[in-house]
C-alpha cells in the first residue's frame, strides 16, 4: 500500500489515485475533474471518492461540491510548476474548503514546507522516494514572516499581542 504524508504522520494511503476514464467501484478514488463531473451521483453516492485538480483546472468548478468532498488533491506534473499553490489558497482563503488538501504528482522534500503554508495538509510522495525524508522537509523552518494559511505575520502578532513601538 502506497505510504502518505497527512499532517505530521507517515500513513497507508486508502485512496487509488485514477488517472484516465472509469473507476473500480467500492475502492476510495480520487479521480480527474472531467470524470467527476461526468459521474457526480455515482461518485458523491459511493462516499469515498475525491477529485484531483491539474494545474490547468479552476477550483471554483468544486464550490457547489467542497462540503461533500472528503478530499481534493492538486496535481503537480513537475516540481517547477507552482500553479498547485494558487489553487491550494483559492480553495481554503476563498472558498473556505476545510477536508484533506492533498498535493500529488512531482512533489519533492523541498518543497513540504512551503505546501503546508497554503493549505496542503497530506503530500503524496513519490514510491520510489524516501518518505521519511520528505516528512523532514516539514520541519526546515520554524517561522516565517510573510502571512500564510499557517500563520499570522509577526508585526500582526505583535499588533494583537497589545504590544508598542
Amino acid at each position: 500500500m502506497p505510504r502518505l504524508i497527512k499532517g505530521t504522520q507517515i500513513v497507508d494511503d486508502a485512496y487509488m489515485v485514477i488517472r484516465g476514464d472509469g473507476f473500480p467501484e467500492g475502492v476510495p478514488v480520487i479521480v480527474p475533474l472531467l470524470t467527476w463531473e461526468a459521474n457526480r451521483d455515482a461518485l458523491r453516492a459511493s462516499g469515498d471518492a475525491g477529485v484531483w485538480l491539474a494545474p490547468a483546472d479552476d477550483p471554483a468548478a468544486l464550490a457547489d461540491d467542497l462540503a461533500s468532498l472528503p478530499v481534493i488533491a492538486i496535481d503537480f506534473p513537475s516540481f517547477t510548476d507552482g500553479r498547485g499553490y494558487s489553487s491550494a489558497r483559492l480553495l481554503r482563503e476563498r472558498l473556505g474548503y476545510r477536508g484533506e488538501l492533498r498535493a500529488i504528482g512531482d512533489i519533492q522534500r523541498d518543497q513540504l514546507y512551503y505546501l503546508s503554508q497554503v493549505g496542503f495538509d497530506a503530500f503524496a510522495v513519490a514510491e520510489d522516494r524516501d518518505v521519511e525524508a520528505a516528512l523532514a522537509g516539514l520541519r526546515d523552518f520554524s517561522d516565517g514572516y510573510q502571512s500564510t494559511q499557517a500563520r499570522t505575520p509577526w508585526f500582526r502578532r505583535r499588533d494583537e499581542s497589545g504590544a508598542t513601538a
